[in-house]
C-alpha cells in the first residue's frame, strides 16, 4: 500500500477556516487522514482538497452531463417537472452534505460519491438496465456501479496524462463500495476495480468511509420520497392510498387535513419534504448512536467496524421496506410505467444487436476500434457505447438505424 504522505493541500487542512458556529471534521471523517493519494501522481491544487477537486472532475465530466436526458421514473418528455438521473443525483448530493455536516463528515467526499453514484446508468433508468444486462449475458452482464467504475478510471477521457479522472483512493474506495462490502470476488464490480487493486487495494471486504455510507443512504432519501411526489404528480397514486402506508401515511393524513383548500403541488411537497425530515433525523439519531457505540479515532475504525456505522433506525428501516413495496407495486409497476419501459427495453435491444452485428452503424471513433477486437471486448464496446447515450439519443439511434421506433408514451 502507498505511504500516506501527508501534504500542505491535503483534505485535513482544509476543515480549517470555519464559520461562526461550525465545528471541525471529526476525527474519523476521511479527511482525518492523509488522502491515499491518486493512481497517476498529480501536483497538489492550491486552492482545493483532493476531495473538491474529485467532486469539480465528477461535475465537469460528460457523462455527468448526459444524466440531464437519462430517466429516473419517468422519461424526461412526458412532464418538464419529473425528476432525471441529473436532478436525482443533486438531490442526493444534498441530502449527503447536510448528513455529513451532521455527524461532522467530510462533506466534500460524502458529496462527491453522491454525485458520482449513477454516472453509469444507461438511457431509460432500470429498463434500459435490464436490457442491457441480458444482452450481455454471456460477456459478464452489465452493472451501474461498476460501469460507474469504468467512467471514472477509463472511459471519460479529457486529460492529456491519463484516460479516467484519477480520482482519489477515497472516492473510487466509495463508488465501489457504498452499498457495503463487495463479497463477490467474481462480480461485475469486484472486476472493474481488480486494476486499481494492483495500485492500492480497496479492501472490498470491508465497510467504505462513513462518508460512502451517508451517500448511500442519501439515496434511499432522495428517491423514495422524489417518487412519491412524482407519482403524485403523474396522477399513478393519489393521498387516499398513501394513508396506510408507514412513515408517509401519518404524514399525508396530516397534511391533508391542514392543506384542504392549498394547491395540490403544495401540499405534495408539503409531504416530501416532511419525509425527507423525518429520514435524515432518523438516520443522524442512530448514526450518532452508533457512533457512541463505536467510538472511532480514525477513518479506518469504521472500515474495519464490522457493521455498518451510518443507518436508519430499526423501526424506520422497517417501515421504509413497506413504502418501497407500495412504490414498487402502484408506481414502477403501474402499467402505465411498464408498458414505456417495456417498449424502452426493445429499444436498447435493438441497438446492442446492431452495434454488434454491424459495425458500420458505429460513429466512426468507435468503429475503428471494434474491428480490432475479440468478440467479448467487442460487446463490452459496444455496451460502453450504449449504456453512455442519453434517452433521447437512443431513441434517435433507433430511428437512423431501423425502419420503425416505438412510440414511448
Amino acid at each position: 500500500m502507498p505511504a500516506r504522505v501527508k501534504s500542505a493541500t491535503d483534505a485535513a487542512d482544509f476543515g480549517q477556516n470555519l464559520r461562526p458556529g461550525e465545528r471541525a471534521p471529526a476525527t474519523y471523517a476521511a479527511s482525518g487522514m492523509p488522502s491515499r493519494g491518486r493512481h497517476y501522481p498529480e501536483s497538489d491544487c492550491p486552492t482545493r482538497s483532493p476531495f473538491q477537486r474529485d467532486r469539480d472532475r465528477i461535475l465537469h465530466a460528460t457523462a455527468f452531463r448526459r444524466l440531464t436526458y437519462k430517466t429516473q421514473v419517468f422519461l424526461p418528455h412526458e412532464g418538464d417537472h419529473f425528476r432525471t438521473r441529473l436532478t436525482h443525483s443533486l438531490e442526493v448530493a444534498q441530502i449527503a452534505r447536510t448528513i455529513a455536516r451532521q455527524l461532522r463528515l467530510d462533506e466534500d467526499l460524502a458529496e462527491t460519491i453522491a454525485l458520482a453514484h449513477d454516472l453509469g446508468h444507461s438511457p431509460f433508468g432500470h429498463a434500459g438496465e435490464r436490457a442491457l444486462d441480458a444482452a450481455m449475458k454471456q460477456f459478464g452482464g452489465f452493472d451501474h456501479n461498476a460501469q460507474s467504475l469504468r467512467i471514472v478510471t477509463a472511459l471519460e477521457r479529457k486529460y492529456l496524462a491519463f484516460d479516467g479522472l484519477n480520482l482519489t483512493w477515497e472516492t473510487l474506495e466509495g463508488l465501489a463500495k457504498h452499498n457495503g462490502p463487495v463479497c463477490n470476488k467474481d462480480g461485475a464490480v469486484a472486476k472493474v476495480v481488480r486494476h486499481i487493486e494492483a495500485w492500492s487495494p480497496l479492501e472490498l471486504g470491508q465497510w467504505p468511509s462513513a462518508e460512502a455510507q451517508v451517500a448511500s443512504l442519501a439515496d434511499d432519501v432522495a428517491y423514495l420520497s422524489h417518487d412519491v411526489d412524482d407519482g403524485l404528480r403523474a396522477k399513478l397514486i393519489s393521498f387516499d392510498m398513501l394513508f396506510d402506508v408507514p412513515l408517509v401515511g401519518p404524514i399525508a393524513k396530516d397534511v391533508a387535513a391542514i392543506a384542504e383548500d392549498a394547491e395540490p403541488s403544495r401540499a405534495i411537497y408539503e409531504v416530501t419534504r416532511r419525509m425527507i425530515t423525518a429520514m435524515v433525523g432518523d438516520i443522524v439519531t442512530e448514526s450518532r448512536r452508533r457512533l457512541s457505540e463505536i467510538a472511532p479515532h480514525v477513518a479506518d475504525d469504521i472500515r474495519t467496524a464490522g457493521r455498518a456505522t451510518i443507518s436508519f433506525s430499526p423501526g424506520m428501516t422497517s417501515n421504509l421496506a413497506r413504502l418501497k413495496s407500495f412504490l414498487f407495486q402502484s408506481v414502477y409497476h403501474h402499467r402505465r410505467v411498464l408498458d414505456v419501459m417495456e417498449k424502452a427495453e426493445q429499444v436498447v435491444h435493438d441497438l446492442f444487436a446492431k452495434y454488434q452485428s454491424d459495425p458500420e452503424a458505429l460513429p466512426a471513433g468507435w468503429r475503428g476500434v471494434l474491428r480490432n477486437l475479440d468478440e467479448r471486448r467487442r460487446a463490452r464496446l459496444a455496451c460502453d457505447f450504449l449504456a453512455g447515450q442519453t434517452d433521447r439519443y437512443a431513441l434517435a439511434e433507433h430511428r437512423r438505424l431501423f425502419d420503425v421506433t416505438p412510440e414511448l408514451g
